[in-house]
């Protein structure tokens, strides 16, 4: 919301005239009569200022007085009429007055209108929601409270949040850690979100976007964005994903062939689970609870070795599947990072959250007409989730893991020095 910086030299010291008259009837309508006439008393000293004293012929006048109209204003019970002077320059076009410029640009209405459904306020409740329905307020036609009325505020103002959201710089952004998932919002229609972190644990959203599935295609749509935007992609960073392959093809060919990716502990374990039969499932997690918490990565990955081939003959899709991307699930514990750390990044609990925000914003929603809509709706609910951010629990443990990350790319760097004098050899 913009921070007024309307004139207030004109506002007046006290209550007077039909403003302190309607203080008997109720303090809503005291309110809106003495906001009406204090933006009365600076339009007319706008106009002054433009025109000089009445009937006086000053030089440095810039316009002349051109009569009086009546105009609307938005504030967060609904439009209200408003009478205004209305000035002519010398040239014969008509001036700006500075206070009704800026009193129609905040739009307090629309804004109401959008934080009200963000907070899953039905556009059918928004005229009860501003205004009291025993209230003497009142609320003729086109008052800007209807539902009609509403759901344009939101697809204006939502809209225009979205766009610039998406264009803004990432470039500034210190970014450690990239989360990247997606969310079915209908059987036909997906989307993908990238959550960042940096270097001191704030937590950033950083984009969106739209796909019949979460292919690869899709995924690198959105990397492609977030490079264009300003994310330097030889900058070394952690990225966790929830397992897909797709996504892990698209951050490596954005980002390199070593690019580090984690494979989502919590989306594994339960994957697993739901395809074993339940006498299978204490066992199971009695070896793969220890095996996230080891140190070694060596001895963890032997733990699950071990397991898998235990389920051979009693669920051999399981223990194939237990085996597949076993090197991205043991990322973090490779890297060497402290417990707490490591513990807060094999997960992709971060975007998860994000995206229960979305579910709950959006569940008044009972059909998605376009990905247009879907897009704006899940914009607005992250960028409404990212008031409620806090910082990594272990955030001051994120220099261990910008060590690691920078010893990860030397390393790297290294081998492929080897690798392409050996073939020249």
């Amino acid at each position: 919301m913009k921070t007024s910086t309307m004139m207030t030299s004109a506002m007046p010291s006290a209550p007077v005239g039909k403003a302190w008259e309607e203080v008997s009837a109720s303090f809503d309508r005291f309110c809106l009569a003495a906001g009406i006439q204090t933006l009365g008393a600076m339009m007319e000293a706008d106009a002054g200022v433009a025109c000089g004293p009445r009937h006086s012929r000053s030089e440095d006048r810039r316009g002349h007085r051109w009569g009086r109209t009546a105009g609307k204003i938005g504030f967060h019970a609904g439009k209200v009429a408003i009478e205004r002077p209305r000035v002519r320059g010398l040239d014969g076009k008509e001036l700006p007055l500075a206070s009704w410029e800026q009193a129609v640009d905040e739009d307090w209405l629309g804004q109401w209108a959008m934080n009200l459904m963000l907070i899953n306020v039905s556009t059918r409740k928004f005229r009860r929601a501003v205004r009291l329905p025993e209230g003497d307020v009142p609320a003729p036609a086109g008052s800007g409270v209807s539902k009609s009325a509403a759901s344009r505020h939101f697809v204006a103002l939502s809209a225009a949040r979205m766009q610039e959201w998406m264009a803004s710089d990432l470039s500034k952004l210190d970014l450690l850690v990239v989360q990247i998932d997606g969310i079915h919002m209908t059987g036909e229609l997906v989307l993908v979100a990238a959550i960042g972190i940096d270097g001191k644990g704030v937590k950033h959203p950083l984009g969106l976007i739209e796909g019949a599935t979460e292919n690869a295609a899709v995924v690198q749509a959105l990397i492609d964005n977030l490079v264009a935007r300003g994310l330097d992609p030889a900058v070394p960073r952690l990225f966790i994903i929830d397992g897909s392959k797709a996504l892990s093809k698209a951050i490596r060919r954005s980002f390199g062939r070593e690019a580090l990716i984690q494979r989502c502990q919590i989306h594994k374990a339960r994957n697993i689970m739901e395809r074993l039969p339940k006498p299978l499932h204490a066992a199971v997690r009695r070896v793969l609870r220890p095996a996230w918490e080891l140190d070694d990565a060596e001895k963890a990955e032997k733990l699950i070795r071990n397991l898998a081939r235990r389920l051979e003959h009693d669920a051999p899709g399981v223990s194939a599947s237990m085996l597949e991307g076993l090197d991205e699930i043991l990322t973090v514990t490779r890297l060497g990072l402290p417990k707490e750390l490591r513990r807060a990044l094999a997960c992709t609990n971060i975007v998860e959250n994000v995206m229960s925000t979305v579910r709950r914003v959006c569940r008044n929603v009972k059909r998605w007409r376009s990905a247009s809509m879907a897009l704006r709706w899940t914009a607005a609910a992250m960028q409404e989730a990212a008031k409620g951010f806090r910082r990594l629990k272990a955030h001051k443990q994120l220099p261990a893991l910008r060590a690691a990350l920078e010893a990860h790319r030397t390393k790297a760097s290294t081998h492929g020095v080897l690798a392409r004098q050996a073939a020249a050899a």
